[in-house]
């Protein structure tokens, strides 16, 4: 049943009555979705085994689930908001227990990618609507520390997917990582029929049908060429056709969105400091942290030596800061205390502050990159929070899966990109110290012809890391202080505005 507008501005007043059970139950979905993220890494050697997979068909078994989820972020948002987010959240559910289980008996490569792409529609679908949900039941008050949970099950999708995955496949065969979300979907589906309350726009605006085609192509296309560029080089004809299209059909969405009067993604919102200040921030901090986090497992694994489940293993200390912080509601409290704009600039610099440590200390051991990993886990559990209040504070009400589908592209974006330019600086950086070197580090030092070659190898390799990892924390350092300028300003305007 839908709720009135009346009981909409109730429950924004006083929260609804069951609103933390609510929350674990969305966040156990979203749990699911981002798990997919990173637990089908682990079972690769699995499925070039048993598939016959080659390759390219492993390279799509990964990117039809992201290529798809963060291609529909947007229309999924709006889609939530104009038809009703809990009938969302109950079709991402069934569509992703319905992917999970054709993933699961799939016996050939084609099904398999298929069923990806299924998932990465539910995805879409849930991560838009689990957070444009808390923001509907919560109070103003209460949301920050909402969205700290809510910010910390993304921690923790991250850092368990391989432990997970890794535990499954030494007890199961490869298909089991895909059954394990079935029970997890059906809990989820009963829950959400019986607790989350329906709200969507009141206004009901008409369906924006080309401005989501334009935004999904544009998306997609953008997201193939930073994956495609690592793998296939940045002047190839796949990577520079792919990004052609995402900037001639970005550009044609942004003009579409401005001319119409029902717009998906309304221009107007980029006109808020507060706004464009979060997204700058959160662009530049993703950018940082994503590139600077898939490079620190190839540190683990190719220079200090550990297989890829002790990598997460040592990776995991990040992930848990996060989740004691904000769990705790310590981040919620320190953003009461200090406000939004000082509290994004104070983890960005830790943020900041832990990458820097992990590119000086890393090649001395274990000890500086977790120290590292505490500093960059101290500030993720401060400034992320933070960073997705300001954006969806800034947005209506009504257009809550909009704003939440912002935050996804946003987070998907500048992680890619940050994989791709940070890949590129560790690359550039590894050929100029080894003239001739293999694609890789580990065909470069099978190469190697003595045990002295092959530890010039991997030092040139960590010298390309710590340039990387560097330039990774000055870009969060960046995205801190724009962000920060830019909400105070819009803060102060706010003040003088109210005082006149």
């Amino acid at each position: 049943m839908t709720t009135s507008p009346q009981e909409q501005a109730q429950t924004h007043t006083q929260g609804h009555p069951q609103r933390w059970l609510i929350l674990g139950v969305i966040c156990l979905a979203q749990l699911t979705v981002l798990l997919d993220n990173t637990i089908l890494n682990v079972a690769i050697p699995s499925l070039t085994e048993e598939l016959d997979a080659a390759t390219s068909d492993i390279q799509w078994m990964i990117n039809a689930y992201s290529l798809v989820q963060s291609g529909l972020l947007l229309t999924a948002g709006s889609a939530a908001d104009r038809y009703g987010r809990k009938k969302m959240l109950i079709t991402g559910l069934a569509l992703f227990g319905v992917g999970s289980l054709v993933a699961g008996l799939a016996d050939s490569t084609g099904q398999l990618i298929a069923a990806r792409a299924g998932m990465g529609v539910g995805g879409a679908l849930l991560l838009t609507t689990t957070l444009a949900v808390a923001m509907q039941i919560f109070t103003p008050e209460e949301q920050p520390k909402a969205i700290g949970i809510w910010a910390a099950v993304n921690s923790l999708g991250f850092a368990a997917g391989p432990l997970i995955g890794g535990f499954m496949l030494n007890h199961f065969w490869w298909g089991a990582i895909f059954l394990i979300n079935l029970p997890v979907a059906a809990l989820g589906l009963a829950a959400v029929v019986a607790l989350v309350p329906e709200s969507k726009n009141p206004q009901g605006d008409r369906p924006d049908l080309l401005g989501a085609l334009l935004s999904t192509i544009g998306m997609a296309s953008l997201v193939f060429a930073i994956i495609s560029g690592p793998t296939h080089g940045w002047t190839s004809s796949r990577v520079l056709v792919s990004a052609a299209v995402a900037v001639v059909v970005l550009a044609l969405f942004a003009y579409w969105e401005s001319r119409i009067p029902y717009p998906m993604l309304d221009p107007h919102f980029f006109r808020d400091r507060r706004f464009t200040g979060a997204v700058a921030g959160a662009v530049l901090v993703t950018f940082g942290m994503g590139g600077a986090l898939f490079l620190l497992t190839q540190h683990l694994q190719f220079v200090l030596g550990y297989g890829p489940l002790e990598a997460g293993l040592r990776t995991a200390p990040l992930a848990l800061t996060v989740v004691a912080l904000n769990f705790t509601g310590l981040s919620a409290k320190v953003m009461a205390r200090l406000g939004g704009p000082v509290s994004i600039l104070l983890g960005m610099v830790l943020m900041s502050g832990g990458l820097a440590s992990i590119a000086m200390l890393a090649a001395h051991g274990y000890a500086g990159t977790l120290l590292g990993l505490l500093l960059i886990g101290v500030g993720t559990a401060v400034a992320s929070p933070a960073m997705a209040h300001a954006i969806m504070s800034a947005i209506p009400p009504a257009k809550a899966g909009v704003g939440a589908g912002i935050n996804g592209t946003l987070a998907e974006f500048g992680t890619g990109l940050g994989v791709a330019v940070l890949g590129a600086v560790l690359n550039s950086r590894f050929a100029a110290l080894v003239p001739g070197a293999a694609a890789s580090l580990p065909a470069t030092v099978a190469a190697a012809g003595s045990a002295e070659e092959k530890g010039r190898v991997v030092d040139a390799f960590s010298s390309g890391l710590e340039t990387s990892l560097l330039v990774g924390a000055l870009a969060v350092l960046l995205g801190g202080v724009v962000a920060t300028v830019l909400l105070r300003r819009a803060a102060r305007e706010e003040a003088a505005a109210l005082v006149a």
